[in-house]
């Protein structure tokens, strides 16, 4: 390929669905992957946009925030969430992928198109010219260095979990039973507990030894702010849930509610649902069970759950070092950096959480490098979507106390007439701004 119009460094989410965008947009992109020459310690495999955490892109529901997300995604026609829907396994209401078969269909999209070169090495300094930053939560430390000198600010840093995943076949089906939340479908794995067994569940994680931070996780390069563990509180470790108080994890991801047993009619005193990783249902993930426990104590911890005393693990989980930049100080809502226009970043290092906002913020991030290229104004989105909203509050957030932020209602203009019940709000939200998307589409095909 000749010299590309636009780098993009990074093959996650974020990276690839704007590699995409650019490339169907006439660019010549040339896009760089450390792995599999050099791994990040939290990933498998070598395949693009692998899901290192959960197999769930979250709630296909539009009354729900990730739903609308999704219905905006759909609107300005993302690859990874059309690839996901190929890829989507049982999930009731929510939009879950077979990971493998997600990230091989992804590999062979970008690989076969012709506006796309994919480098497998290593970047370690900021790209001259057009370029997209979106090198992900475990970015290596020379390019993190970079960035940060770059940028004349601190990284700031969080831990992520991941939780483990058991084969389906050493589920007790004779204690398990499946339903989804609520009854509308029968997707999950359901465990029940009575009280002293999560009591005694509760205990053991509490107790349980955890697995030390390992050495890629302590480099932290220069400009890289060191200092005690700060957790996602959207991804906390079950373990960290557990020390928050007895009955936390019963009014959290082990809540019963809408989970009655069919074969006694009654509702256990807490439930650990499995989700199903693959399309063929051999291989179920423990949700809400993300943790930094240590391999054996796993085994010992997890197999006091009714219905997996001999549980198979195929995954344990593990603890990983997310990075991010302060975003406020960095970037504007065009997800351009301030110091340079045409520089821009996308994924979870400017700050936006969750699977479906690192796609939605490469989507913008190709969008604009695009229209740069072509010499024209980069867009920033209404502020009535979900991803016109993120990239507002990223850009515009107090720097001081900034943290990552995943996609919700409350970052969105309030509505002039607001219902009274919580869904009938979350469908107004969207209702009005895929309206706006669907104007802001029709005005920009004329710019």
């Amino acid at each position: 390929m000749p010299e590309p119009d636009l780098t993009v460094v990074g093959g996650g989410l974020a990276g690839c669905e704007a590699a995409w965008q650019a490339a169907e947009r006439g660019l010549r992109v040339r896009l760089f992957e450390m792995r599999p020459t050099r791994s990040t310690g939290a990933h498998t495999g070598d395949r693009l946009a692998e899901l290192v955490c959960s197999n769930s892109l979250g709630s296909l529901q539009t009354n729900r925030a990730g739903g609308m997300l999704k219905a905006e995604l759909e609107r300005l026609g993302s690859l990874l969430l059309e690839v996901a829907v190929e890829s989507a396994v049982p999930a009731g209401a929510a939009l879950a992928v077979d990971r493998q078969v997600f990230a091989q269909a992804v590999t062979d999209r970008l690989a076969a198109h012709p506006r796309i070169e994919i480098v497998r090495e290593e970047v370690t300094g900021v790209p001259r010219g057009l370029a997209i930053l979106a090198s992900g939560p475990l970015t290596s430390p020379a390019l993190a260095q970079a960035l940060a000198a770059f940028t004349g600010t601190d990284h700031l840093y969080f831990f992520d979990a991941i939780a483990p995943i058991v084969s389906a076949d050493s589920v007790d089906m004779r204690i398990a039973f499946r339903q989804s939340r609520g009854g509308e479908a029968d997707d999950y794995l359901n465990c029940p507990l009575d009280r002293g067994q999560y009591q005694a569940l509760v205990w053991a994680l509490r107790s349980a030894e955890r697995t030390p931070l390992r050495e890629f996780e302590q480099t932290i390069a220069q400009g890289v702010r060191a200092g005690a563990a700060a957790f996602f509180e959207g991804c906390l470790p079950v373990e960290i849930i557990a020390e928050r108080g007895a009955q936390t994890l019963a009014y959290g991801p082990l809540r019963p509610v809408g989970l009655n047993d069919p074969r006694t009619g009654l509702r256990a005193h807490a439930v650990v649902q499995l989700r199903q990783e693959d399309r063929h249902a051999t291989l179920y993930n423990l949700v809400g069970f993300q943790t930094n426990l240590r391999v054996d104590e796993q085994q010992r911890v997890f197999r006091m759950i009714p219905g997996l005393e001999r549980a198979h693990f195929v995954r344990y989980g593990q603890m990983h070092r997310n990075t991010f930049v302060n975003a406020p100080r960095v970037l504007l809502p065009t997800l351009q950096t301030r110091a340079r226009a045409d520089l821009l970043l996308a994924g979870q290092i400017t700050g936006v959480e969750g699977y479906m906002g690192n796609v939605a913020t490469g989507l913008l991030a190709g969008w604009n490098a695009a229209r740069l290229a072509r010499g024209r104004a980069p867009l920033c989105l209404p502020a009535t979507t979900i991803l016109g909203a993120l990239c507002g509050y990223i850009a515009t957030a107090e720097e001081k106390h900034f943290q990552p932020m995943k996609s919700n209602f409350g970052i969105l203009p309030p509505l002039e007439a607001r219902p009274r019940g919580r869904l009938e709000r979350g469908q107004a939200y969207a209702d009005r701004g895929l309206r706006d998307l669907e104007a802001f589409l029709a005005a920009a095909k004329d710019d």
